[in-house]
């Protein structure tokens, strides 16, 4: 786990749906963790006793699987339980396929999907559609 360089780049995520809003708490959200890790949310269904009982297990060493969590109640998911993660990559950053099913469009190019994975270069400006591209989470990825 790597965290923000004093000094260097900061990344964010900007929010352009309300969905994006709502996952991030707001408009936009500094990436202050590398591995910063994305997925969709599949605990909400979960009874509170089987939620005790995964915490009590839980080590606090232990990050969890995803460190921004997307929900869907859509028949069609677009989003993996562990979907993408961004990564520091020398000066910049890149966006890794963690195996989803529908991959994730950068720019309109196909990152991963089938869970074979990928790895592209994100820049500043870089629109990313979480899924397929009717997804409802679609970010606006920065670097300042």
């Amino acid at each position: 786990m790597q965290t923000g360089t004093p000094g260097g780049p900061r990344a964010y995520l900007f929010a352009l749906t309300p969905e994006g809003r709502d996952a991030l708490r707001g408009p936009e959200m500094e990436i202050g963790v590398f591995p910063f890790r994305v997925g969709r949310e599949s605990r909400m269904h979960e009874s509170v006793e089987k939620k005790a009982f995964f915490a009590e297990k839980r080590k606090p060493t232990n990050r969890p699987n995803n460190d921004l969590y997307l929900e869907e109640d859509a028949e069609f998911i677009n989003v993996s339980r562990e979907h993408f993660q961004i990564v520091r990559e020398g000066a910049g950053f890149a966006l890794e396929d963690r195996g989803s099913t529908l991959g994730t469009l950068v720019e309109g190019l196909r990152v991963g999907g089938e869970k074979k994975g990928g790895r592209v270069a994100l820049h500043d400006g870089d629109v990313i559609f979480v899924g397929g591209s009717v997804s409802p989470h679609a970010y606006k990825f920065r670097v300042r």
